[in-house]
């Protein structure tokens, strides 16, 4: 049996560490001692029964292998989700590039929110004096509100920060935007309608309480409310 020392190791206790250290530096050290590879037994990780070392590294490889899978298969479902909603994104773009006024631009947004994004309820709450006037004559889904009313004081921290929120809204809210109707919403989305909100806010909801969560991503939804300022305000010049 060789009785020499190991390489790069006094002498002496060791700790775990220092072996462990010491294999990873010198992979080779099996090869030079192929009977102490063998003689390796390790617990393994579902039973009591020994199992030698390779079959060890094949079940942790296995592991690492099925949870790289997991990982591809979730960032694959992530980019079919993001492609769909770019999709339907693309087609609110398209609907809205055709209206000609601002009848037809509501129009096209009711149909695109109930037909792309699940809306069950909608309200355009408009703040801006100049096209807050044209709303009486397009629908009970517009809302024209001066900034400033003490009414949406319940919308204050949404207003200051004019950024798109999801999931659940205070009840306060909800009642306002959808009345009656409020009690059987699920989930809201809120989105700011022009620069730091001052157009005001548009207001989504589902009767299901899964279909806008507050982990959703927020990216397309500053998008939407980006087109649908432009197009709100270029038909209402």
């Amino acid at each position: 049996m060789n009785k020499q020392p190991i390489r790069g190791l006094e002498p002496g206790a060791l700790t775990e560490e220092q072996i462990g250290e010491y294999l990873a530096a010198h992979p080779e050290f099996f090869e030079r001692h192929p009977g102490s590879l063998a003689r390796l037994q390790l617990p393994h990780q579902r039973g009591s029964a020994a199992i030698s070392l390779v079959e060890r590294q094949v079940l942790v490889l296995r592991e690492k292998h099925a949870a790289l899978e997991q990982k591809l298969h979730e960032l694959i479902e992530n980019g079919r989700a993001n492609d769909a909603i770019t999709d339907r994104v693309h087609r609110l773009t398209r609907r809205l590039l055709r209206a000609r006024d601002l009848a037809s631009t509501v129009a096209a947004l009711e149909a695109s929110l109930r037909e792309d994004f699940g809306a069950s309820r909608w309200v355009l709450l408009l703040t801006n004096p100049g096209i807050a006037g044209l709303s009486p004559h397009l629908g009970p889904q517009l809302r024209a509100v001066p900034k400033g009313s003490p009414e949406l004081r319940i919308f204050e921290s949404f207003f200051e920060s004019a950024r798109p929120r999801s999931g659940q809204i205070r009840d306060t809210q909800r009642d306002y935007l959808f009345g009656a109707d409020g009690v059987q919403v699920g989930s809201t989305v809120l989105i700011p309608l022009g620069e730091r909100a001052s157009l005001g806010l548009l207001a989504i909801a589902s009767h299901d309480t899964e279909r806008y969560l507050p982990t959703m991503s927020t990216d397309f939804l500053v998008r939407i409310g980006e087109i649908v300022t432009e197009a709100i305000t270029a038909r209402s010049a």
